[in-house]
């Protein structure tokens, strides 16, 4: 059991000072005015539930959704690849990205859809090995963003980051940031020791951009 936990505290620390030493980088690469964001073919719009408990309204969910739409109207970008969970017919994050980018102006055509984002890591390498994105841009609130940079950087991707707005301060917040600690112990994980590959991969699919 002492040797265990004594990988784990190694493990941890590797990740800490792994992701210390990119986030000069990682800064650089996230952008939170969009007069000051380059233009790229497209985003990548990671998911989140659009609600929470008793049916109350995520705002994680509501600022990935504004800024992407921001993005779009703005001309920095001319496709959107959603991705999120659709583990079951009852809950797919995806689909329901998908029709509020609609209702908020971004045409259907324009909009792809990667059901299989189950989790921060597969979203990422899909959109590589899957929607051939390389040099673009992901959408999230910051302080995701800076784990989604570190696997895409990892992965020789040109990826930049545009930040959503924040709820700082709130519980939501705090639990948010508090599992990003894990998150990023699992994401160095991933990359540098269990050589991780996304739940599912399948055939290309094609994004349609903008003209």
């Amino acid at each position: 059991m002492k040797f265990i936990q004594k990988l784990l505290l190694l493990l941890g620390l590797s990740t800490f000072l792994n992701l210390f030493a990119n986030d000069i980088i990682e800064q650089k690469n996230i952008y939170k005015d969009i007069k000051k964001v380059p233009k790229k073919k497209a985003a990548l719009l990671l998911g989140t539930a659009k609600y929470v408990k008793k049916g109350k309204q995520n705002y994680f969910y509501t600022y990935r959704i504004e800024a992407a739409v921001k993005l779009w109207k703005a001309n920095k970008i001319d496709a959107i690849v959603v991705s999120g969970d659709n583990g079951t017919k009852y809950y797919d994050e995806t689909t329901t990205m998908f029709k509020d980018l609609v209702k908020k102006g971004v045409p259907s055509e324009y909009i792809a859809k990667d059901h299989a984002g189950f989790r921060t890591f597969d979203s990422i390498v899909r959109a590589k090995e899957i929607f051939d994105l390389d040099d673009y841009i992901i959408i999230s609130q910051e302080f995701h963003l800076k784990r989604a940079l570190y696997i895409a950087n990892e992965k020789g991707q040109k990826a930049i980051g545009f930040a959503a707005r924040d709820i700082k301060g709130t519980n939501a917040a705090k639990r948010m940031e508090a599992r990003e600690f894990l998150a990023g112990i699992k994401a160095f994980l991933d990359i540098n020791v269990l050589d991780t590959k996304p739940k599912f991969t399948g055939k290309k699919i094609k994004v349609n951009y903008r003209k």
